[in-house]
C-alpha cells in the first residue's frame, strides 16, 4: 500500500507516480507509487508489456481534493494501464474546485496505452482535469477520455478539461472543453444535449482512414495521429464506436 495523502487546507493532496523500462526483454516496474485516493495494482505475468490498473476511491475527488498521476515510459519500453471503476466528481461543501492531473513522459520507441473509466461529473461539483504527455518521435500513445454528465436524472456541475500532447516537440493536440453551461450545452454546435462526450486518441499507430456517422467522427491531426469523438446519452453506445467493450 502507498502513503497516505496529505490533506490541505480544503482537501487532499496526493502525487502517484509509475515508471516502466525495458530490461531483460521485458517491461519492468521501477517505481510504482500509489498515495490514496490512487492505487497502482500492477498485474503479474503480462508478458512483455507491463499491465498496471489503476483504482479510484469512489468518494474522490471531492471539491478542494488535488490529485496527479505520472507515468514515465522509457526507452522501448510498453505499458497499458486502466482503470478499473469510474471517477466520481463531487461538490465541496463551500464550492471548492476538484483537480486531477496526469502527466505523461515516453521516450524513443516506448508505448503507452492509458485507458482510465468513465469520469461522473454530479450535480454542483466544479472539477478540472488536464492532461499533458510529452512523446518522444517514434514513441506511441493511445489514451481515452469518457466525460459523463451527471448521474441519473441529475444536472451535471461544471467541467474544464485540458489536454496538450506533444511528439518530439511538436504539438500534436491542444484543446480545452467546458461543461457547464445548460444553454450551451444543449446546442447543436456543442453537445446537442448528450449526456456523454467520448475522445480517443492514438499517435504513432498505423495510418487509418478519416470518418464519420452518427454523432461521432474520427479525424486526422496535423502532427500525426488520429482524435475520435463520440457523443451518446450513455457511455455504452459513446464506447461502441471505438469497438470497446
Amino acid at each position: 500500500m502507498g502513503p497516505l495523502a496529505a490533506p490541505g487546507p480544503r482537501g487532499v493532496k496526493a502525487h502517484a507516480r509509475l515508471t516502466a523500462c525495458f530490461e531483460g526483454g521485458r517491461t519492468v516496474l521501477r517505481e510504482l507509487r500509489s498515495m490514496a485516493p490512487l492505487t497502482l495494482l500492477p498485474k503479474r505475468g503480462a508478458g512483455v508489456a507491463a499491465i498496471v490498473h489503476l483504482v479510484n476511491s469512489a468518494t474522490s475527488p471531492l471539491g478542494g481534493d488535488e490529485l496527479k498521476l505520472t507515468i514515465h515510459v522509457g526507452p522501448g519500453a510498453s505499458l497499458r494501464l486502466s482503470g478499473v471503476a469510474a471517477t466520481i466528481a463531487l461538490p465541496g461543501l463551500h464550492g471548492e474546485e476538484s483537480v486531477t492531473e496526469v502527466d505523461v513522459v515516453v521516450e524513443d520507441g516506448g508505448s503507452l496505452e492509458y485507458l482510465p473509466e468513465p469520469t461522473v461529473v454530479t450535480a454542483r461539483a466544479r472539477h478540472r482535469a488536464v492532461f499533458t504527455a510529452a512523446l518522444a518521435a517514434d514513441a506511441y500513445l493511445h489514451t481515452r477520455e469518457v466525460l459523463v454528465l451527471g448521474r441519473a436524472g441529475e444536472r451535471p456541475g461544471s467541467l474544464v478539461t485540458t489536454q496538450h500532447v506533444t511528439r518530439g516537440e511538436v504539438p500534436v493536440l491542444r484543446q480545452t472543453l467546458e461543461i457547464g453551461d445548460s444553454t450551451l450545452d444543449s446546442s447543436l454546435a456543442h453537445l446537442a444535449g448528450r449526456r456523454v462526450l467520448a475522445t480517443d486518441l492514438v499517435v504513432g499507430g498505423p495510418s487509418v482512414p478519416e470518418a464519420s456517422g452518427e454523432w461521432w467522427s474520427r479525424t486526422s491531426l496535423a502532427a500525426g495521429g488520429t482524435l475520435t469523438t463520440s457523443l451518446a446519452p450513455d457511455a455504452v453506445t459513446a464506447l461502441r464506436v471505438f469497438g470497446a467493450p
